[in-house]
């Protein structure tokens, strides 16, 4: 009787594993093409500010290259959620940041220096908001690439 207990248990343990390291990946943003939306694969990728971005077929890329600046905010981004660029500044002032202003803009965590810059983007939506944030003036004043640790 205690065997099978026991059996019993490490089944329903077993099963639920599986659960939680799904919940865990879950929480990773989804990679997306910044020229299509469309979920993208690291098949399909170009260099762009000495970084790779990642594209949902061999097409975008094209697109991209063709004109960089009409997905700028979107590539910049994905830099970011791919963490091969990180956060240095507020994207609207330049500033200290202030890690009690972070607010998440497509899974991503974006702090600034004060409520004020905060509420400037929160009062954004859509295009407008990924401009403000990830578009290349901003980009430029909030975000650095990041250093890899040597192997």
């Amino acid at each position: 009787m205690t065997l099978l207990a026991c059996l019993t248990l490490t089944a329903f343990t077993l099963q639920a594993l599986p659960t939680v390291t799904s919940a865990a990946e879950e929480e990773k943003p989804k990679l997306l093409c910044p020229v299509s939306g469309k979920e993208a694969s690291k098949e399909h990728s170009v260099k762009y500010k000495g970084a790779a971005v990642y594209f949902c077929c061999p097409n975008c890329p094209k697109a991209f290259e063709a004109e960089p600046a009409k997905f700028a905010a979107a590539a910049n981004h994905q830099l970011v959620a791919t963490k091969q660029f990180e956060q240095k500044g507020c994207p609207i002032s330049g500033g200290k940041l202030n890690p009690e202003t972070a607010v998440e803009i497509k899974g991503v965590s974006v702090s600034f220096c004060c409520n004020n810059c905060k509420g400037k983007v929160e009062a954004a939506e859509g295009a407008e908001k990924m401009d403000l944030v990830f578009g290349e003036k901003a980009f430029e004043k909030g975000f650095k690439k990041a250093k890899r640790d040597k192997e």
